[in-house]
C-alpha cells in the first residue's frame, strides 16, 4: 500500500492509491478521518487526530468508578449469574423424518410468542430491583429501617413505612396490570389454530391455506398450484410486502396423492438455526427409491415463520420453532425502559442528599460535637429527610397514569393505546425519530400516474384517450387479420421490408401498452368457486376466470400496478405459467404468447427483460424495462428521457423506462445457444451469462416512460414538516431497495427539494469506506442514503466517525436494513449522542427497533399487530404522531417537571423550617411537627392542589400543533419551569421556609406555645397560594382541589388540636404541649398568619412577574 501525503494551500489531503486487502489495516490505522474543516487546516492534526470515541472512553480510575464503574461492575456480575443459571442450549443441525416421528431425535422448543418482561417467580424480585435501583427509593428504605432502632426513632413507624409501602403497592399494581395485558395479547396470538397433517398422531407437517400466517420455519413440500410453486408475503420478516416466489421440493410435489407423503422413507436435513433470513442450506433425501434421491434445498424451498401464504394451499414440514425461528432470532428481548425525567430526578436526589448531609454536619458542628454526636448526626439526617420527599415517586407515577388516560381518550387520535405507562413524558424529549417506510410512511399501494411517449404525456385525467386508442388499434388489427385469413398466405412481417416512417400516436400507444403487459413477472390468480377440503384441494378444481374473481401476484407492487393499469385501458393479462402467457383484447379476443426467456430484476442490473413469441404471427420480441440510469445507455438516442425522468422524480413518482427489440429466428437461435452454454459454465457463470444478455441490449427502441406513485399515508408530508420544525431529526430505516427508498424520501418531503442527496456508494472493505467517508465529509447540508451492507462495513471500522457525520445530516435513509441492523442503529444513536430516540413501525421486522428505542410506537396496519403489541404506544395512522408528541408529549413532560419541582419545593420548605427551629432551640435534634402533621402535610393538606397541576397547560393544543417550535425547548436538559426555574428553585424554598419560621417566632413571642399552629397554618396557606399563582389554565377540578384541601385543614385545626403543640423535652423523650382552640379563632391569629403568608409569597410572585415581562418564555409570546 502506498499512501503519499500532499499539502495543498491550507489543507492536507490524503490520497489513497493502490492498496492490498491483506495489509491495508495496519496503514489505515495511521490515516485518521478528518472530522471538521479545522482538521484540514492544521497539518499536525493529520498525525495526532484520534477517534474521539476512544478518548471519551478513557476515564481515570476513581472517576470512572464513582460515575459509572460501580453500576457496570454490578450489572456484569448479575449478567454472569444469569448466564450461569440459564445456560443457552447449543444450536445444532437437525434431521426431520417424514412418516417416522420416532426417528426424530431433536426436540423443538415451544412455539409461542412472548412479550412479557417477567414470569410468576421473577415478578416480585424484578419489580423490587427496578424500584430500589433508584437512589430515591433505596434512601427511604434505609430511613424507614432506621426507625426500628430506639435511639434513632423520631416519629411513628407508619409515617415512614406507609408512604414507602404505598409507593411499592402502586408500582407493583401498575406493573401487574401491564404484564397481564401483555399476557392476554400473547395468548390471543398463540391461540390461533392450524391444520396439522399427522400419521399415528405424530408429525410436524402443517397445511396452510391462502392468506394464513406461517407459525414456524418450514420446508415447502407440496402445493395445490399446478406449477409447483406459490407466493408468500414477507412483510413481518423483512418489511417488504412484495411477494416472494417459493418452490416446493420436486420429489414430494410429483407424488400422486397427498397421503403418499408418509408412505415414502424420506427425511429433511437442515442446518443449525441462524439469523440470516436470506440463506438456507439443507438436503432432501428419499431412501426407498433406486437409486436414492438427493435434492439440494435452498432459500426458495423454505417458508419462514411470520410470513403469509399469498396463493394456493401449501404443505410444509416444520424444522425450526419458537426461539429458533428466523423471526424470533432477529427480535431482541424487551427491556425495562426508564424515562429521562426519572434519571434526572434520580441525579437531583443525589445532589439533595449531599445537601442533607452537609446541613446535618453543620448542625452537629454548631452543636459543638457534644455527647454522642454521631447519634445526633443521624437524627438530624432523619429530621431533614423531607428534603428528599418520598411522595415524589407517588405523584409522578399517578401523573403518568393520568397522561396515559388522556392520550387514549383523545378523540383526535382515536385508537391510541398506551401499553407502557411509565414513560409518557419521553414523548416530549425526542430528538431522533427512526421510522419504517412500507406501511408506516406509505400505504404500499401503487397507482399508475403517468405515461410519457416522448412527444405526448398522459396523466390520470387523460387515461380514457389511451383506452380509446387501444380499442381502435385492436379493432383495426382484428379486421386486417380477418381479411388476411380469407387468402391462403399466413401473416408475415411487413415492417422489416417497409421503409421507416414516423409512427402514429395510436400505434405508439398500442406498442407501449403491449410491452407493459408482457414485460413483467406477474401471475393472475383465480379463486375457486367453492371451498373444497381434503385431497380435492390439490386437484385442478373448476375456477372462475371472470374479471371480478381475478387477482394478481408479483414480487413487486410496481408490477401489479402496471398490469392493473393495462387492464383498465383494455388489454388484460388473463393467464400465465412458466412457458406461456395469454392476453385478452378489448373485443374479447385472446392472444397467446410463448415465453422463451426471462431475465429477472436484480439490484445490480436494475432492469428486467423477457423474450416472447407471438403465436399468431411467430414474431419474436425482446422487451426490457428498468431504471433510467440502467436503460439510458441501452436505448437509441433521444433528447427527452433524462429530462422527463427528472420531472417525474420531483413529483415523487417511481419511473421505469420501457424498450423493445425485434429478433429474427436466426438471431434468437444464436442467442439461445450462447446463453445455454454460459449457464452451464462452472467458472464465472454470472459474468458470462450477463455478457451474453448484454449482447442483445444494444440500440433498443425506446417505447415509453412510466410513472407509478406509492401512495403515502394520509398527511405524511405535513406531519414530517411539523416534526422537522420541532427539531426532531428523522431517519428512515427500510428493507426496501435503494431507488425505492430514495423516491419515497423525496415524495414524502423527508428530504426537501432544495437539499442534495448523497448516495453512499457500495463499499466492501476498509479502504473503500475510508475514501467514501472522506468524500461524504466534504458535503454540507445534504441527506444521506446508504445501504445496509455499506453501513456494516462503516460501523466495523469507523463507527464513531460515521455516526458523527450522519448526525449532522438533516435526514438519513438506510435501505436494505435487516431487523437487527435497525435495532443496532438505534443503540448507536443512544450511545453516541445521549439523546432520546423514538422508533415507529408497523411490521414484525420493526419490533427489535421499537424495543431498542427509548420510546417505541407501533402502528396497527396491513402488516399485522406484532409491532403494535410490542410497542410502548400504539396508534392507527402515522399522522397521529404529530398530536401525540406536540400536544400530549409536551404537556406530559412539562406537567411532570412542574409536579416534581413542587413536590421537592414542599419538602425543602419544611426542612428549612426544621433547621431554623433547631437553631433557635440550641440545635436540638427534636422534630418541629408531629408525625400525623407530617403525613397530612404531604397528603390531604397539599396533595390535591399540587397533583392538579397534571391538568395545567401553557398553550392550547391547537397552538402547540400550529407552532411546533415550542417543542424544541423541551429537548434540552431539565426543563426551566417559568415559576420555579432550577436556578431560583433552591433560593425560593429557603426564603419561604425562613420567612415562615422566623415570622412565626418574631410575631408570636408572647404566645410561644402556639408557634407550631401558627407556622404550620402559614405553611399550608403558602403552598396553596403558590400552586394557585403557578396555574396558567384553570380547570374546575383545580378549584375544587384548592378549597377541598383548605377545608380539610380548617377541620383538622378544630378537631385535632392536640397535634398542634410545641415539642418539649430531650432528644430521647419529648412531648407536645397542646394548643388552644380559642386562640386559633382570634383576629390576631388570622391577620398575623396572613401577614407571614403574604411576606413569604409576594416577593417570589413579583420576581416571577418581572421575569415574565422582561424575558418571557415562548408560549407567553404566543398566548399574548
Amino acid at each position: 500500500i502506498d499512501v503519499p501525503l500532499y499539502v495543498m494551500s491550507c489543507q492536507s489531503v490524503f490520497t489513497l492509491t493502490r492498496y492490498q486487502l491483506e495489509d491495508e489495516s495496519a496503514h489505515l490505522d495511521e490515516m485518521p478521518l478528518m472530522m471538521s474543516e479545522e482538521g484540514f487546516e492544521n497539518e499536525e492534526s493529520d498525525y495526532h487526530t484520534l477517534p474521539r470515541a476512544r478518548i471519551m472512553q478513557r476515564k481515570r480510575g476513581l472517576e470512572w468508578f464513582v460515575c459509572d464503574g460501580w453500576k457496570f461492575l454490578c450489572t456484569s456480575c448479575c449478567d454472569w449469574l444469569v448466564n450461569i443459571c440459564q445456560r443457552k442450549k447449543e444450536l445444532k443441525a437437525r434431521t426431520v423424518w417424514l412418516g417416522c416421528p420416532e426417528k426424530c431425535e431433536e426436540k423443538h422448543p415451544r412455539n409461542s410468542i412472548k412479550n412479557q418482561k417477567y414470569n410468576v417467580f421473577t415478578f416480585i424480585p424484578g419489580v423490587l430491583y427496578e424500584q430500589f435501583k433508584f437512589f430515591l427509593n433505596l434512601y427511604f428504605l434505609v430511613i424507614s429501617c432506621s426507625q426500628f432502632v430506639p435511639a434513632l426513632k423520631i416519629g411513628y413507624l407508619y409515617t415512614y413505612w406507609a408512604p414507602l409501602g404505598f409507593v411499592l403497592a402502586v408500582t407493583m399494581t401498575r406493573e401487574a396490570i401491564d404484564e397481564f395485558r401483555r399476557f392476554q395479547r400473547d395468548k390471543e396470538v398463540n391461540s390461533q389454530l392450524y391444520s396439522k397433517l399427522t400419521v399415528r398422531g405424530q408429525q410436524d407437517a402443517l397445511i396452510l391455506l391462502s392468506n394464513q400466517r406461517i407459525p414456524s420455519d418450514m420446508v415447502f413440500l407440496r402445493t395445490s398450484e399446478k406449477a409447483g410453486s406459490c407466493f408468500i408475503r414477507t412483510d413481518q420478516l423483512d418489511g417488504e410486502t412484495d411477494w416472494k416466489l417459493k418452490v416446493a421440493v420436486s420429489c414430494t410435489q410429483r407424488l400422486p396423492a397427498l397421503g403418499d407423503l408418509f408412505s415414502i422413507n424420506a427425511y429433511v436435513y437442515a442446518q443449525k438455526p441462524q439469523m440470516d433470513i436470506h440463506s438456507f442450506e439443507g438436503t432432501f433425501t428419499r431412501e426407498d427409491s433406486d437409486p436414492p434421491v438427493h435434492e439440494s434445498l435452498s432459500i426458495e424451498n423454505t417458508l419462514w415463520a411470520s410470513t403469509v401464504v399469498a396463493s394456493g394451499t401449501v404443505i410444509g414440514v416444520v424444522i425450526y420453532t419458537g426461539k429458533e425461528t428466523r423471526s424470533v432470532m432477529n427480535t431482541s428481548n424487551p427491556k425495562n425502559k426508564v424515562g429521562l425525567l426519572d434519571l434526572e430526578l434520580n441525579r437531583l436526589t443525589k445532589a439533595l442528599f449531599l445537601a442533607l448531609v452537609a446541613l446535618s454536619v453543620v448542625m452537629v458542628t454548631l452543636q459543638g460535637f457534644v455527647g454522642p454526636w454521631y447519634r445526633n448526626l443521624f437524627r438530624f439526617l432523619l429530621l431533614f429527610s423531607y428534603i428528599i420527599p418520598i411522595s415524589l415517586r407517588v405523584n409522578l407515577d399517578m401523573g403518568k397514569a393520568v397522561y396515559g388516560w388522556m392520550m387514549m381518550k383523545d378523540e383526535n387520535i382515536p385508537g391510541t393505546v398506551v401499553r407502557t405507562s411509565t414513560i409518557p413524558e419521553e414523548l416530549g424529549r425526542l430528538v431522533y425519530l427512526l421510522t419504517d417506510k412500507t406501511g408506516t410512511l406509505t400505504q404500499n399501494e401503487m397507482v399508475f400516474k403517468r405515461l410519457h411517449l416522448g412527444t405526448v404525456s398522459y396523466g390520470a385525467d387523460t387515461m380514457d384517450e389511451i383506452q380509446s386508442h387501444v380499442r381502435d388499434s385492436y379493432s383495426q388489427m382484428q379486421s386486417q387479420a380477418g381479411g388476411n385469413n380469407t387468402g391462403s398466405t399466413p401473416p408475415r412481417k411487413a415492417q422489416s421490408s417497409a421503409p421507416k416512417v414516423r409512427k402514429s400516436v395510436s400505434s405508439r400507444i398500442h406498442e407501449a401498452v403491449k410491452a407493459i403487459v408482457l414485460c413483467h413477472n406477474v401471475t393472475p390468480v383465480y379463486e375457486s368457486r367453492a371451498g373444497v377440503t381434503g385431497e380435492t384441494e390439490f386437484a385442478e378444481a373448476d375456477q372462475d376466470f371472470s374479471d371480478e374473481n381475478r387477482t394478481y401476484q408479483a414480487s413487486s407492487p410496481d408490477e401489479v400496478a402496471l398490469v392493473q393499469w393495462t387492464e383498465s385501458v383494455g388489454l388484460t393479462l388473463v393467464s400465465r405459467d412458466l412457458t406461456s402467457m395469454q392476453l385478452k383484447t378489448p373485443s374479447g379476443q385472446v392472444l397467446s404468447f410463448c415465453i422463451l426467456q426471462l431475465f429477472p430484476f436484480t439490484s445490480e442490473s436494475k432492469r428486467m427483460g423477457i423474450i416472447v413469441r407471438d403465436e399468431s404471427t411467430a414474431e419474436i420480441t425482446f422487451y426490457m424495462k428498468g431504471a433510467d440510469v440502467a436503460m439510458s445507455p441501452i436505448v437509441q438516442y433521444n433528447d427527452w428521457l433524462e429530462e422527463e425522468c427528472g420531472n417525474m422524480a420531483r413529483e415523487g413518482l417511481r419511473t421505469l423506462v420501457v424498450a423493445k427489440k425485434a429478433l429474427t429466428e436466426d438471431q434468437y437461435q444464436d442467442f439461445e445457444s450462447r446463453y445455454t452454454q454460459a449457464k452451464l459454465s462452472m467458472h464465472d457463470r454470472s459474468l458470462k451469462v450477463a455478457a451474453v444478455v448484454e449482447s442483445l441490449e444494444r440500440e433498443m427502441e425506446l417505447l415509453c416512460l412510466t410513472g407509478v406513485e406509492d401512495q403515502l399515508q394520509a398527511d405524511v408530508r405535513p406531519t414530517l414538516e411539523m416534526l422537522r420544525n420541532a427539531g426532531i431529526k428523522i431517519w428512515m430505516l427500510t428493507g426496501d431497495k435503494l431507488e425505492t427508498a430514495t423516491c419515497i424520501a423525496k415524495s414524502s418531503h423527508l428530504v426537501s427539494r432544495t437539499q442534495d442527496i448523497h448516495i453512499f456508494r457500495q463499499v466492501t472493505n476498509r479502504g473503500e469506506a475510508h475514501l467514501e467517508l472522506n468524500a461524504f465529509r466534504r458535503k454540507h447540508d445534504c441527506a444521506l442514503v446508504i445501504s445496509g451492507d455499506s453501513l456494516e462495513v462503516c460501523l466495523k471500522y469507523y463507527e464513531h466517525e460515521f455516526v458523527e457525520l450522519a448526525c449532522q445530516c438533516p435526514a438519513v435513509v438506510c435501505c436494505r436494513c435487516s431487523p437487527t441492523q435497525k435495532a443496532h442503529i438505534v443503540t448507536l444513536l443512544q450511545q453516541h449522542t445521549g439523546r432520546r430516540t423514538c422508533a415507529i413501525g408497523d411490521g414484525g421486522n420493526d419490533v427489535s427497533m421499537i424495543q431498542a428505542a427509548d420510546c417505541g410506537i407501533g402502528i396497527e396496519g396491513k402488516e399485522g399487530k406484532q409491532a403494535s403489541l410490542a410497542a410502548d404506544f400504539s396508534i392507527r395512522q402515522f399522522r397521529h404522531i404529530g398530536r401525540l408528541l406536540m400536544v400530549h408529549g409536551r404537556n406530559s413532560y412539562k406537567r411532570s417537571a412542574a409536579l416534581g419541582q413542587f413536590v421537592m419545593h414542599r419538602g425543602l420548605i419544611i426542612s428549612t423550617m426544621q433547621a431554623v427551629f433547631s437553631s433557635v432551640f440550641y440545635f436540638a435534634s427534636v422534630p418541629l411537627y408531629q408525625g400525623f402533621l407530617m403525613v397530612g402535610y404531604a397528603t390531604i393538606y397539599t396533595m390535591f392542589p399540587v397533583f392538579s397541576l397534571v391538568l395545567d397547560q401553557d398553550v392550547k393544543p391547537e397552538m402547540a400543533m400550529l407552532y411546533p417550535e415550542l417543542y424544541k425547548d423541551l429537548t434540552k436538559h431539565f426543563v426551566k419551569n417559568d415559576s420555579l426555574s432550577f436556578k431560583t428553585f433552591f433560593i425560593s424554598c429557603c426564603f419561604s421556609g425562613g420567612i415562615l419560621m422566623y415570622g412565626a417566632l418574631v410575631l408570636f413571642e408572647s404566645e410561644f406555645v402556639h408557634v407550631v399552629a401558627i407556622s404550620f397554618t402559614a405553611l399550608i396557606l403558602t403552598e396553596l397560594l403558590m400552586v394557585a399563582l403557578t396555574v396558567r389554565t384553570w380547570h374546575w377540578l383545580m378549584v375544587v382541589a384548592e378549597f377541598l384541601s383548605l377545608g380539610c385543614y380548617v377541620s383538622s385545626l378544630a378537631f385535632l388540636n392536640e397535634y398542634f403543640g410545641l415539642p418539649v423535652g430531650s432528644y430521647l423523650f419529648f412531648c407536645f404541649l397542646p394548643t388552644d382552640v380559642a386562640f386559633i379563632t382570634t383576629v390576631a391569629f388570622l391577620w398575623k398568619v396572613s401577614a407571614i403568608t403574604v411576606v413569604s409569597c409576594l416577593p417570589l410572585y413579583v420576581l416571577k412577574y418581572l421575569r415574565r415581562k422582561l424575558s418571557p418564555p415562548s408560549y407567553c409570546k404566543l398566548a399574548s
